[in-house]
Formats: structure tokens, C-alpha cells, sequence
């Protein structure tokens, strides 16, 4: 291979650091690059599409490990439609709605300590009327005004 993008190149292009794209061609996300004559690690544009698409899927919540799994899984789909995407991409937005309905409960809780003036997490959480549910995170307890 005689032209090739060398590490620098495709970390640029791909937005991440070098340290990065060795560390994704050590895990096994990128193919190993051909060599130089001089020893110098030679890309194709493939690798900086290969970079991009990992890093969009890590910022959809996607583990470097079930990453690797759907690149592997696209790797060997041989015509079929889909490479287990569809499936990942259901369970993923099950985990993020949990994920919003628990700080949707953690926000609540923190407005209603603001509301209720709590100044002191000690003296607050020996209240009874403290807002915020030490013992039960489910359990609303608000009352106006300064309690604490």
C-alpha cells in the first residue's frame, strides 16, 4: 500500500486522539492498518468512517463492548437487513427512559428541599418535615415553607 493516511491523519479527521485509535485497534473496533516501508501505520478513509461511527454510538449511551458487538454482528449479517441494531436500539432507549424517570424523581425531590428552605442535610434528615425521602426515595413528604 503505497498511500494510506497515517494515525495523526485519521485521529484528526475522526476527531479523537491518537492514544484513542490505538486503543480501539487493540480492542479489536479497527483492522489492523498495513505498514509503511518505514513502519508507520497506513489507514484507509475506511478507519476514519469506522472512528466516527463508534464514537456516534458511545454518545448513544452504547458501551465500547456492545459496540464491538454490533460492528462484529454487521460484519457477518450477509445480506440480512438488519445486524442486531433494531433490537440494541430498543433496549438502549428502555434504559434511557429509566434513566430519565429516575432523575425526573431525583429532581423532584431536590425542588421540593429548595422550596422547603433545608439548609443543613443533618438536621433536615432528622425532620419530619424534610422533603427529601432519606429512607424511601419513592415515598413524597412536601411541605411548604422553611422546615429545616
Amino acid at each position: 500500500m503505497s498511500a494510506g493516511l497515517r494515525s495523526g491523519q485519521v485521529a484528526e479527521a475522526a476527531g479523537v486522539n491518537v492514544q484513542t485509535l490505538r486503543y480501539y485497534e487493540r480492542r479489536g473496533l479497527l483492522d489492523e492498518p498495513e505498514r509503511s516501508n518505514g513502519g508507520h501505520r497506513l489507514y484507509g478513509e475506511d478507519a476514519v468512517t469506522a472512528l466516527r461511527v463508534i464514537k456516534a454510538a458511545q454518545r448513544l449511551g452504547f458501551t465500547l463492548e456492545e459496540v464491538a458487538e454490533l460492528l462484529e454482528a454487521g460484519r457477518h449479517r450477509h445480506g440480512r437487513p438488519a445486524a442486531g441494531l433494531q433490537d440494541r436500539a430498543a433496549a438502549k432507549l428502555a434504559e434511557v427512559d429509566a434513566k430519565i424517570a429516575d432523575l425526573t424523581t431525583i429532581r423532584t425531590a431536590l425542588a421540593a428541599a429548595v422550596e422547603a428552605g433545608c439548609d443543613d442535610l443533618t438536621v433536615c434528615a432528622s425532620s419530619a418535615c424534610c422533603p427529601i425521602p432519606f429512607t424511601d426515595l419513592a415515598e413524597e413528604n412536601r411541605h411548604a415553607g422553611p422546615c429545616c
